[in-house]
């Protein structure tokens, strides 16, 4: 019998980020229950036995719903059952401080499997974010207003982290399990409303399928890729540029031991317009500003710092930052440290 479509497409993207590891190398699948993750831990067991390498399905237990306790511990049984060789469940406290329930979900989540892949000391960590979640990503950046990074979506790889299943649908991995008569849960949270991303799964893109044609979600996604070459490469000049204008000549700066970033307005002023505002940005996260609530209209206040000086006090910034002129330096710090601006 041949091979189901579905599940060939999600045992072919497991298959690419496996193939480098060694025989006997340990590997962290993140499963929540849903189809995704069932269906890439269905995979990673399938491709991984058969290259030696150890499959450690990890379950994270947010706490956040009723009967999630109970729930982590179907998906440990249902992970044991797919053939895993180590089984993990954590239980965390998700702890909001200003991010959102969604991003501070996310922060604990990452944090875990941290922890878990350092202890099976795993050099791959399998995440089932799907085409379908990077078309969402790609959308929701857009309504930010946030450049070509916004359009750039999820990585397919950072750090130990791998998203194998980019470029399998949704529909894909739901067949998947069902073909394979693997039981997925639906996480009420996908269906709430009351979450942006569901706003968009359920209206925005059948909205625009519907109107356009099928297939926005696929051509969403390609342009993502091809968003991410032209981003990475300004970034990796941006990110050298910044050690050097906040490298240890001919002052310390880029420390964050005073809590705060100087960086050096002549030099930036010589730079490209979108090299100067990635290392403002770069230089605004190193000091404290969350990375994920600085939008365009933060960083161009500071370029107005560079581009566009009349005196302006500080530009306030996510995280209880802000930006300041001061002594020919953009000095990037705590909003309770120093003084206002003074002649640039």
């Amino acid at each position: 019998m041949s091979l189901h479509p579905a599940i060939a497409a999600v045992r072919r993207g497991v298959r690419g980020v496996l193939d480098p590891l060694r025989s006997g190398e340990p590997v962290v699948v993140a499963t929540s229950g849903g189809a995704d993750s069932l269906a890439l831990l269905a995979a990673a067991v399938f491709e991984g036995h058969r290259r030696g390498l150890r499959i450690v399905g990890a379950t994270v237990d947010h706490g956040l719903q009723q009967g999630s306790a109970a729930h982590a511990e179907r998906v440990v049984a249902q992970m044991a059952t797919l053939g895993a060789d180590e089984t993990v469940a954590v239980r965390v406290r998700v702890a909001d401080a200003g991010l959102g329930p969604e991003a501070a979900a996310r922060q604990a989540r990452y944090a875990v499997l941290d922890q878990v892949a350092e202890r099976f000391a795993a050099p791959l960590v399998l995440l089932g974010h799907t085409r379908d979640d990077q078309a969402e990503t790609v959308l929701l950046g857009l309504t930010r207003g946030s450049g070509i990074r916004s359009l750039a979506g999820m990585r397919r790889g950072f750090d130990r982290y791998r998203r194998p299943l980019l470029d399998v649908s949704r529909t894909d991995t739901e067949t998947a399990c069902t073909v394979a008569g693997i039981e997925f849960w639906s996480d009420p949270h996908n269906s709430d409303p009351a979450f942006t991303r569901v706003r968009v799964r359920r209206q925005v893109l059948p909205m625009l399928e519907a109107a356009l044609g099928p297939g926005v979600a696929a051509t969403l996604a390609r342009t993502a890729d091809q968003a991410r070459e032209d981003a990475d490469f300004l970034d990796d000049v941006a990110e050298r540029t910044y050690a050097r204008l906040a490298g240890p000549e001919p002052r310390p700066r880029g420390s964050v031991a005073d809590g705060g970033i100087t960086l050096p307005v002549a030099d930036l002023a010589r730079l490209d317009p979108a090299i100067r505002r990635r290392v403002l940005r770069r230089g605004a996260v190193a000091a404290g500003s969350p990375a994920a609530e600085l939008f365009h209209t933060h960083l161009m206040a500071l370029d107005g710092l560079v581009t566009d000086w009349h005196g302006q006090r500080w530009i306030d910034l996510p995280g209880h930052r802000r930006g300041v002129r001061r002594g020919g330096l953009v000095h990037l710090e705590p909003t309770a440290g120093g003084d206002a601006g003074d002649a640039g």
